[in-house]
């Protein structure tokens, strides 16, 4: 791996039975960078995402993180390596306020291995991260159950369930998916904030004009394979992408 590179997917492929998700998938991500995945549904993003994080095992290829393979081993192992995710169809404890539902990534072992294993309460820590996400501090929003919540709340919620795992890669599964435009650049400024940071970003998104603002490289698959790869402003200009993922015409 090349100086500064955090993670290198090479060749990698996914058959689920006669279907072939991902065929051949190869890219290199830098530290620091932005990375937007993008392509038509059923394209193989989410699958090429979870071939990372450790949900699908690949049927061949490699998955190098800080020149480490990773590829099929378990995700709470890849969590404790420092990658976390959010999901696109969000999943809390419905039953459980909100700020409780930042308990359990409190407790990972790696967020209590980089607070040296002193958090303080872990409830006031839980509503720090909440605030950091947007939960007005002043209001009892984080004290409802999460499943009165809107859709809004509940993507913030899921993105300070990533953070609190305190990533150095952290990959984002449609954040942007439900929410209006004031929801969307109100969340902007906090992905800014994580790479001001030094966090590594992958987004999939079919915002595509939100998330040109931000990423630095995309990628684009169709079919499983990736078609293009290089700065937002120019992939949609090649005529392959234009036909796979914006439509145009014969």
């Amino acid at each position: 791996m090349g100086a500064g590179t955090i993670l290198r997917v090479n060749s990698l492929f996914k058959n689920f039975g006669g279907i072939q998700a991902i065929t051949d998938l190869s890219f290199d991500l830098a530290q620091g960078e932005l990375l937007g995945l993008i392509g038509p549904n059923g394209s193989g993003k989410t699958t090429a995402v979870n071939l990372i994080t450790g949900f699908v095992k690949p049927s061949r290829g490699e998955i190098i993180y800080r020149g480490r393979s990773i590829a099929g081993m378990a995700p709470y192992k890849i969590v404790r390596l420092g990658i976390s995710r959010t999901f696109q169809m969000v999943k809390p404890f419905y039953q459980l306020p909100a700020y409780k539902n930042m308990i359990i990534p409190l407790y990972s072992p790696r967020a209590g291995q980089l607070a040296g294993g002193r958090f303080g309460d872990r409830d006031a820590v839980a509503l720090d991260y909440l605030e950091d996400v947007g939960f007005e501090r002043d209001s009892n929003v984080a004290y409802k159950s999460a499943s009165v919540l809107p859709q809004g709340y509940l993507k913030r919620l899921e993105l300070a369930k990533a953070m609190a795992l305190k990533p150095d890669l952290i990959i984002l599964d449609e954040l942007f998916s439900g929410l209006s435009l004031a929801e969307v650049a109100s969340i902007i400024p906090i992905i800014e904030k994580l790479r001001a940071e030094g966090k590594t970003i992958i987004m999939i998104e079919h915002r595509l004009k939100e998330l040109f603002r931000i990423a630095d490289r995309v990628v684009v698959l169709n079919y499983g394979r990736k078609i293009a790869d290089g700065p937002p402003g120019l992939v949609t200009q090649t005529e392959e992408v234009r036909k796979a993922y914006l439509g145009a015409e014969d």
